[in-house]
């Protein structure tokens, strides 16, 4: 079948349907899922396209909520066209692009609207868009809503742009009156400048320098005021990147208070550990900090027990001199890895270890990110009306992260050279196929997703 090609049909003897795995054939139609047939009441009509994947696993292409695409603005780090190709190569059919660091940030309409024309004709996957919540533009938050954009983040610390700044108490208060009864949700880059012992003193080639300089207590305090602002205002929170497995106790207390609180956590925290992390090794760098082993498999306990609601990439990459490998000081380094491509390998390939099954790898990544960003009546999910994306990939087979098998702009990335289970085979996005063992089609079919107003955001 030709790359770009409507698919009728998508044929294999492991369709994961709700949380069973079967034979199935799902059938599409005009983009959407039409039906999820059995293999033996499934007649094909003498014009379908029916795509025979074999034993390969169908299921729900990944939704990506936490992407960093860097456009406009700073197009050597990364851009649409790259960050998207990426995103199908790793079966993800769906981005949201966050507020920074483009420039200018989506923190105005004009802004959105400039982000918006700059993606146009660019995008091989489909992408929504987070606006931003900075000091002094409180009232460009509901014309954004209006607009379509999924929701706001802000920073409790500097964000290492200065484009971006991170707001304070006032600012806070101040967003939270402004989204309270818009039915948006408003994100938060928990870390606190609240950590008295900062002078850098040891050796700053060794991660552990640039660990203690980021301890736990600054996401445990900042996370202390979300959940106050949670469950004041009512507004929908969101935590991104929790590295932390320290407030956790906060997190559940305040849902069991009442407060409408979600939380994420990332591929490279469940992946790596701060034990491993070379002297100099820059490319490990991101904040939070990747913290000690013992941690990462609390982070893990708290995914299975449903304590952290999904997983994402952060995929925030940067050129090569910006990680200072010539010296390997990791406190001068950008703080950020790169990983869209490889979220749903490197996920499987500890999860499946751990007791985690196929329906987990969709509710974490597919079904509760499109919740977040209001796409899953769409998105994150195979049954009929859903918009037809699937990830067509093979759990047992085995590969190696290869610089040349990279598409993100910048190759520089903690897991080169790293073996992982779990290849996609092939990307279909909305019926139509996009990637196929390494080649996309000739032209970007993604679409932007903005977000409808709910109907409690007529009166806006």
């Amino acid at each position: 079948m030709e790359l770009g090609s409507t698919v009728s049909a998508v044929r294999s003897t492991r369709v994961l349907v709700g949380d069973q795995v079967r034979p199935a054939v799902v059938v599409i139609k005009d983009g959407k899922i039409h039906e999820i047939a059995s293999s033996c009441s499934f007649s094909e009509d003498v014009a379908c396209q029916v795509l025979d994947v074999g034993d390969s696993v169908v299921m729900p292409g990944v939704v990506d909520c936490h992407v960093h695409v860097n456009e406009p603005g700073r197009t050597s780090w990364e851009g649409f066209w790259t960050a998207t190709r990426a995103a199908a190569a790793g079966g993800v059919t769906t981005i949201v692009d966050m507020p920074l660091n483009s420039i200018p940030p989506t923190t105005t309409l004009d802004n959105f609207h400039e982000k918006l024309r700059e993606a146009t004709g660019k995008c091989f996957v489909d992408v929504a868009f987070w606006g931003g919540v900075v000091p002094g533009n409180q009232l460009h938050l509901r014309p954004m809503i209006q607009a379509g954009v999924a929701g706001f983040k802000c920073f409790l610390i500097h964000s290492g742009v200065d484009e971006f700044p991170h707001v304070n108490d006032s600012d806070l208060h101040t967003a939270m009156k402004q989204l309270q009864g818009t039915g948006s949700v408003l994100l938060f880059h928990a870390e606190r400048d609240v950590w008295e012992g900062k002078g850098e003193t040891g050796d700053p080639c060794q991660y552990s320098t640039f660990l203690q300089s980021r301890p736990d207590v600054m996401e445990t305090e900042a996370i202390r005021v979300v959940t106050e602002l949670c469950l004041q205002y009512q507004v929908r929170c969101h935590i991104v990147h929790l590295s932390s497995a320290k407030p956790l106790k906060l997190i559940e207390e305040a849902r069991q208070a009442g407060a409408p609180l979600t939380v994420e956590t990332t591929h490279h925290y469940l992946s790596l550990c701060a034990e491993d992390i070379p002297a100099g090794a820059t490319q490990f760098k991101c904040c939070p900090p990747i913290r000690g082993s013992v941690n990462r498999e609390q982070l893990w306990s708290a995914l299975k027990a449903g304590q952290i609601d999904m997983v994402v990439s952060d995929h925030s990459p940067c050129t090569t001199d910006l990680k200072k490998l010539d010296s390997g000081d990791f406190t001068q380094a950008w703080g950020g890895i790169s990983s869209l491509q490889f979220g749903l390998s490197l996920f499987w390939s500890s999860a499946s270890k751990r007791g985690f099954q196929l329906p987990d790898v969709v509710r974490l990544l597919s079904q509760k990110t499109a919740q977040l960003c209001c796409l899953d009546s769409r998105k994150g999910c195979l049954a009929p009306s859903y918009d037809a994306d699937l990830v067509v990939w093979d759990p047992e087979r085995e590969f190696e992260i290869q610089e040349e098998n990279i598409h993100h702009k910048n190759k520089l990335t903690p897991y080169l050279g790293l073996k992982l289970q779990g290849a996609v085979r092939a990307t279909i996005l909305r019926g139509r196929l996009v990637y196929e063992d390494g080649s996309f089609c000739a032209e970007p079919l993604g679409k932007h997703l903005l977000i409808p107003q709910k109907t409690n955001q007529a009166q806006l």
